[in-house]
């Protein structure tokens, strides 16, 4: 197909445009987002999500102070950890910009909420929003406990999946932020044992296990033991994190061997290596993990994107072990040339500014290649 010069002026245009207005609408609306009153430190990655039994007595919420962010305060941005959920139910944690301003948590969370605005910048990232719409959000942090009271919107979830994402999601995000250790939960201004569809609100969360999978039948509980690993999702765009139980220890060997094994039954994720690709052995030496895998994995640039997010994928999973400070790949033992993929350490797994400037890139890598 052949598209003349003018043709693709005009696609450019129009998609410049398009961003335009997308920053536009997504800049008012954070202005006009009220934030709850606790000053937070920018949020930090930790560790998962469980419950512990909830105090013996418990207290409705502070009233917190609103503020509205001015025009002044929007122009400078920090950044926040917004968990989304993919169209198959796996939470995706995604670094975004938001206005610096006091109640960047309740910001964050507002985020979280269906609206035309969050829903467009979610469909962005291939991703979608775990509030209903409408739902109000009034939190208060204190000595680490965050106390969050949501609208009775949420009791008409569609199921009890739905439910147990959005609490998790919730738990997650608040976790990410320093001052937050724990999350009690209160609907309509009263504390409830269940939602609608069963989902347990009566104990104090702590940050626990994302996206945990099935058991296997044939293992132990008590053997069992989880480790984190990460996949491309088949929408090209986000990395997934999934937590598998594993016999025996979770160290970084056990971790890409899993990895290599690819995603379990039915989850909608890519797998990290090519079809037919077995891996030889694991080295850590001197902070590097050194990964040596059969010749199969040269087939990785056939790969949509020539392998980034695999590659990006094989960096999370190594570095999140104490002492991995990089990582090599081999192939047949000589040392695989990386090229134009991602085998620098990330700062985050998903980071929303640069998806969005890939997808761009995309496009424009499709254009030119329709010449």
């Amino acid at each position: 197909m052949n598209i003349s010069q003018n043709q693709r002026k005009v696609y450019y245009l129009a998609l410049a445009l398009i961003l335009v207005a997308i920053a536009l609408i997504s800049t008012w609306s954070l202005w006009l987002k009220p934030a709850d009153s606790a000053s937070l430190a920018a949020p930090t990655p930790t560790a998962a999500l469980q419950a512990t039994p909830a105090p013996a007595a418990t207290t409705a919420p502070e009233t917190t102070t609103t503020h509205t962010v001015t025009p002044a305060q929007a122009a400078k941005k920090t950044s926040t950890i917004v968990y989304y959920q993919d169209n198959y139910g796996y939470l995706v944690p995604v670094m975004c910009s938001v206005p610096l301003a006091d109640g960047i948590a309740k910001a964050t969370l507002s985020m979280m909420v269906q609206s035309p605005d969050n829903d467009m910048q979610a469909a962005r990232l291939g991703l979608r929003t775990v509030l209903p719409e409408n739902t109000s959000i009034d939190l208060d942090i204190s000595g680490g406990l965050a106390r969050i009271d949501l609208g009775r919107e949420v009791l008409d979830m569609a199921d009890a999946a739905a439910e147990s994402n959005m609490i998790d999601a919730i738990v997650q995000t608040l976790t990410e932020f320093d001052t937050v250790d724990r999350v009690e939960f209160l609907i309509g201004g009263q504390k409830r044992e269940k939602l609608t569809h069963g989902t347990d609100v009566s104990k104090t969360f702590t940050r626990g296990d994302i996206n945990v999978e099935s058991m296997e039948p044939t293992m132990s509980v008590t053997d069992a033991s989880p480790v984190m690993l990460y996949f491309p999702a088949d929408s090209g765009a986000v990395i997934v994190p999934v937590t598998r139980m594993v016999e025996g220890q979770s160290d970084i060997n056990t971790a890409v061997l899993e990895l290599a094994k690819g995603p379990t039954g039915d989850e909608m994720l890519e797998s990290v290596v090519p079809a037919g690709c077995g891996l030889i052995d694991v080295k850590v030496e001197d902070g590097v993990a050194k990964l040596n895998f059969t010749g199969e994995f040269v087939n990785l640039v056939q790969n949509s994107d020539g392998g980034r997010l695999a590659l990006k994928a094989l960096v999370l999973t190594c570095t999140q072990f104490e002492g991995v400070k990089s990582v090599e790949i081999y192939v047949d033992g000589q040392k695989y040339d990386a090229a134009q993929g991602e085998l620098g350490v990330p700062s985050f797994m998903n980071i929303a500014d640069s998806i969005y400037y890939e997808a761009i890139q995309t496009q424009s890598n499709a254009l030119f290649e329709m010449d």
